[in-house]
């Protein structure tokens, strides 16, 4: 397993396992059902995967380790890590919005790891679209968001589907969360790496707004802020439209991210606020845990979550890996505060005149060939540098999906690159770019 593992972060670049890595593969060695708490961004998700890989067998068919996430995106993300590891395993993710019959005829050959939300496999099983005999480990990650988004009943559904003795592993960036009495766990050990006094460099402001409904203060606030990187929190899909309707037309670029958009659109709009094509990205709580969203500056609470542990989660947005960072709560004059926010709070005094934040470094064009079409970053990088005659610092962030692909350059010239690229072709394949929108 040591040898096994030195060779996958070699592949992905990681010198070493970080102390929650190491900690984790320990207890795994003791083979009781395990419960991991570790703050988001801690490396979760390849703490899990690296034994689930050393266990698997190329001489088993059918499934043998299945992950449940309570969101497409975290699916996704794990997906990726996955396929990071350079495995010769096969892996599948499933997730509602993607077509049924896709994931059935992907199904046929069973991958040795399936990826998916509660709702999604639990259908799957239920159409008998793949075995689930060979199961060795379930992972239930971040499982107290996924109650908390009510798939009780789909994840009560996948468990009891299982062959009797399978491991379980379940992870959360929350502590003191109830766990359920359907996941039947066996000599459940806790790996516990939240800290109980955290020394993360967050800082805590409130914005005392004059309107009820609050749109000028978080306008002032994003003027005041600049070009830094922040994410706004609402309660409801509703406010993050109207805010971002505001928003577009006081002539402030930002995205929006919410589970009513379709699942292209929230991929696209995650990318372009990695890659910095965005400043801004306007959400629900979906964005509170889970997602790679690296270098966030600012979390701003527009509307205030109901409960605690939300609260946590949306600020652990920002302050990661040692870096600093800051949390604005927006109130207006008689709102009412919740007892977990402290009243104590510095007030963030914010200047009269408003200068309209420059628009970002970068814009993102799209391409329409991707991993299925055997195009990799580096057929990307050589592209645009050798037919797109971009110098270095005209390059930014490349996202390679399966049939399509992301990549930032310099705001301007993506026009330009449009134009020049149209009769180009990657690795003798005829290529289509548009502007990102």
């Amino acid at each position: 397993m040591q040898s096994k593992n030195v060779s996958i972060l070699k592949k992905m670049g990681i010198q070493e396992l970080n102390e929650m890595q190491i900690s984790y593969s320990n207890h795994w060695k003791e083979k009781n059902d395990l419960l991991l708490l570790s703050p988001t961004g801690s490396g979760k998700t390849l703490a899990f995967l690296l034994p689930i890989v050393s266990q698997l067998n190329s001489n088993t068919k059918g499934v043998q380790a299945l992950i449940l996430s309570p969101a497409r995106e975290l699916s996704l993300q794990i997906e990726s890590v996955f396929k990071s590891m350079g495995t010769a395993y096969k892996v599948n993710c499933c997730y509602g919005g993607h077509a049924m019959q896709i994931e059935k005829n992907n199904l046929q050959e069973s991958p040795a790891v399936l990826i998916g939300t509660p709702g999604r496999i639990a259908d799957h099983i239920r159409r008998n679209n793949f075995d689930c005999k060979n199961i060795k480990t379930l992972v239930l990650d971040e499982f107290d968001k996924a109650l908390e988004l009510g798939f009780q009943t789909e994840m009560k559904a996948v468990v009891e589907a299982l062959p009797i003795g399978v491991r379980k592993v379940l992870t959360s960036a929350t502590q003191g969360i109830s766990i359920p009495e359907f996941t039947n766990l066996n000599h459940l050990k806790e790996i516990n790496f939240i800290p109980q006094n955290s020394t993360i460099a967050l800082y805590q402001k409130k914005v005392i707004a004059t309107e009820k409904d609050k749109l000028s203060a978080l306008f002032q606030l994003i003027c005041f802020l600049g070009d830094q990187s922040s994410l706004v929190f609402c309660n409801h899909r509703e406010a993050v439209e109207r805010i971002a309707d505001h928003l577009y037309d006081q002539d402030i670029s930002c995205d929006i991210f919410h589970g009513g958009l379709e699942q292209a659109d929230r991929e696209r709009a995650l990318i372009k606020f990695r890659n910095g094509s965005h400043q801004i990205l306007i959400t629900t709580d979906l964005a509170s845990r889970g997602l790679d969203i690296p270098d966030i500056k600012n979390v701003i609470h527009y509307q205030l979550p109901r409960v605690k542990e939300a609260f946590v989660h949306r600020n652990g947005r920002t302050a990661r890996m040692k870096a600093e960072g800051t949390s604005f709560i927006i109130l207006a004059e008689e709102e009412k505060v919740p007892e977990f926010i402290s009243n104590e709070i510095e007030v963030q005094k914010l200047p009269i005149e408003t200068i309209i934040p420059p628009l970002p470094k970068w814009e993102t064009l799209y391409v329409d060939l991707g991993k299925k079409d055997k195009v990799n970053k580096v057929d990307l990088v050589g592209f645009f540098f050798k037919m797109g005659k971009l110098k270095k610092d005209e390059l930014g962030k490349i996202d390679v999906l399966d049939h399509s692909s992301y990549v930032a350059v310099k705001r301007g010239l993506g026009k330009k690159l449009i134009g020049k690229l149209r009769s180009e072709r990657i690795k003798k394949k005829a290529v289509r770019i548009m502007q990102a929108y």
